[in-house]
């Protein structure tokens, strides 16, 4: 009879991170099903580059706005609610894509899909983060992985519904049934109750103001939200650098041709989903901060080498590197921002999640502005940099992953 109180949490808790995991894939496949119809949305529209880029724009800015109403939303109505039933609107949302008649229309649905994207983000690393409590051991960054895994899968559905010249409503249509399905089914079996169900019992007797619901910032939480956001942002910088200017220092810096370049950001993109597909158990190993500042440390030494002898396999290294580097170092943000004394449930992650898209969003600027007024190669450097502060800052990161008193759920 005393076996019983341990076999069904642990059962529930396989339950719940197989149901998260697959609210992060659906959260990734939603959006990219649209990235690869971008193309055939331009020319229908008649959009020069300026005016769509400024369209693509749209996503980060409503998310940047949307984002800190995360925290309240998932006190109210709880993570679990939250990031499901936000994916099925955010899926719904991108049905009115075709029917955009201009610019304005498009980038406005984009803003609505950004703004619920970002809810969305915060409501499914805060239950992941339950779960995890659950386990008594990390599964975060393996959630993440997951999410990379989604990017892909909806990425090569647009692309077969482009090449087969699927008509865009049919084939978001299709996406938004099966990934809103997904999402509903996810949900019956999320962890129930409230957000710090799954925290020892000192450590919420510890913090009155999460059971109070009240705002509680101290200027320790502050500053250590400050730091967070900064190594959130760092991750942001690496990331982005693959994506918006990988391909561009591969052809002009290096002079390769188109299909070489693009192998940029799929070098670091593949390096960082086995990263965090596999980060889990190195984590559990060396804990938390001691992987995040090695991977620093690793991001900074691989891509400075890259650029002190320039080559297209020494590039392709770095930036494969540099997605390695940083494979943990978003969810090990989260999770230190999440564990954080004295603040209302949710309050930590929102914060860090929204600088971490502030990153995003500032990244290309900055580095552009860099590359014009020396070059690429020199903006690059920004890689190098964000590696170098993710190993002094990293310091702070929690290093082990808390485990729930009396269970033993591993």
């Amino acid at each position: 009879m005393s076996a019983a109180p341990l076999t069904t949490p642990a059962r529930q808790a396989r339950l719940a991170r197989a149901a998260v995991a697959a609210l992060f894939l659906t959260n990734g496949a939603v959006f990219f099903n649209i990235v690869p119809r971008y193309p055939q949305i331009k020319a229908e529209l008649g959009l020069s580059n300026a005016v769509f880029g400024t369209a693509l724009a749209a996503p980060p800015i409503g998310a940047l706005l949307a984002g800190l109403l995360a925290g309240a939303a998932i006190r109210r109505f709880r993570s679990a609610r939250v990031a499901s039933l936000g994916i099925v609107v955010t899926a719904v949302a991108t049905l009115l894509i075709p029917f955009a008649p201009n610019w304005v229309a498009f980038g406005g649905v984009l803003f609505v899909v950004g703004a619920l994207d970002a809810v969305v983000d915060v409501a499914q690393n805060s239950h992941g983060l339950r779960v995890q409590r659950l386990y008594g051991r990390s599964i975060v960054n393996s959630l993440h992985g997951v999410w990379s895994v989604g990017a892909v899968l909806g990425g090569l559905m647009g692309s077969a519904a482009a090449g087969l010249d699927i008509p865009l409503s049919v084939h978001l249509s299709i996406s938004a049934a099966l990934f809103s399905v997904t999402a509903l089914v996810a949900y019956r079996f999320l962890l129930p109750g409230t957000e710090d169900a799954e925290r020892p019992a000192e450590a919420q007797d510890g913090h009155p103001a999460r059971h109070a619901g009240r705002r509680s910032f101290t200027g320790a939480a502050v500053r250590m939200l400050a730091v967070l956001g900064v190594l959130a942002a760092c991750g942001a910088l690496v990331e982005d650098a693959g994506a918006s200017w990988g391909a561009l220092y591969l052809s002009g810096d290096l002079r390769t041709d188109a299909a070489t370049a693009g192998l940029a950001v799929v070098a670091l993109q593949v390096a960082m989903t086995v990263g965090r597909l596999t980060g889990d158990r190195v984590v559990d190993r060396f804990g938390q901060r001691t992987v995040v500042r090695s991977g620093g440390a690793l991001a900074a030494i691989g891509m400075g080498a890259a650029l002190a002898v320039p080559s297209v396999p020494a590039a392709l290294a770095g930036f494969a590197l540099a997605g390695l580097g940083v494979a943990t170092l978003v969810p090990a943000a989260m999770h230190t921002a999440d564990e954080l004394p004295g603040l209302p449930a949710g309050a930590g992650l929102t914060i860090v999640s929204w600088l971490l898209r502030g990153g995003f969003l500032l990244s290309p600027p900055l580095v552009g502005f860099v590359a014009d007024l020396t070059s690429l190669r020199v903006g690059l450097l920004s890689v190098v940099l964000a590696g170098a502060v993710t190993v002094v800052l990293g310091r702070v990161l929690v290093n082990r992953t808390s485990r729930m008193a009396g269970q033993a759920q591993t």
